[in-house]
This record gives structure tokens, sequence and C-alpha cells, in this order.
């Protein structure tokens, strides 16, 4: 596919695919005539980059864990830097509080539409012409 349909599909713009690809985070093939080509994996790839520039990591932290995302039992950094690994406990950590509050929002946003729903149901037309 070429970047305009995985900027569809991803939802990405093109010019930060680019810099995806800037970053190498992202290597697309290129065509003869020069245009980038980006096969099905790309489209799972963009998603776990934005996914995780969204937790907050930068891009050079990303560019060195993406191969663990791929087969995360196969691949291990055995020089991975203190400074790297305490980086990576951090941002796990900032996850999990933001996870929780996620989750906290989305229990009380369900709870609110089952009170609203449950008080403030439509009215059947059997109900309707029982009360008049």
């Amino acid at each position: 596919m070429r970047i305009g349909e995985l900027s569809e599909r991803t939802g990405t713009p093109r010019r930060l695919l680019r810099y995806y690809e800037d970053q190498g985070l992202i290597t697309p093939d290129r065509c003869t005539n020069g245009y980038r080509r980006y096969d099905e994996r790309f489209v799972d790839r963009v998603m776990q980059i934005r996914g995780l520039l969204d937790a907050g990591l930068p891009t050079r932290l990303i560019k060195q864990i993406l191969p663990c995302l791929d087969k995360p039992r196969a691949i291990h950094f055995s020089d991975a830097p203190p400074e790297m690994i305490a980086t990576l406990e951090d941002e796990r950590d900032r996850m999990t509080e933001r996870i929780n509050c996620l989750t906290r929002n989305r229990e009380a946003i369900m709870e609110y539409l089952d009170t609203v729903r449950g008080n403030n149901h439509p009215r059947t037309a059997s109900e309707a012409s029982a009360t008049s």
C-alpha cells in the first residue's frame, strides 16, 4: 500500500508517517518510481508507535523497544543501560496510573449511563396508554 492508504487506515497524517521514517521507527520499501510502499504489518506497527507516543515515550526509546514488540520473549537486551531500564519502569508506572484513572472514569460513565437509562428510558406505547 502507498502512504495515503496507510494514513487512512491508521488515522495518521502522511507528514507524521514521514517523521516516523526519519526517526527510524518504520522503513518502507521503495518502488522503482521512488514511492514508498508499505506492507500490511505497518498498520499494526504505526498503531503501536502511536500508542507508545500517546503514553509519553520519546521516539528514541520507542526505536529501542520496537523490536521487542514483535517477539517479546525472543528478544532481550543483555546490555540494556540502567537509564533505559529506569525510564521504562517509570513509563510503566505512569501508564498504570493512566490506566487506573481511565478505568475509574469509564466506570463512572457506565454508572451514570445505567442511572440515566434506568430513570429516563423512553416509554413504550403500551406504557404511555396505561397511564392515560
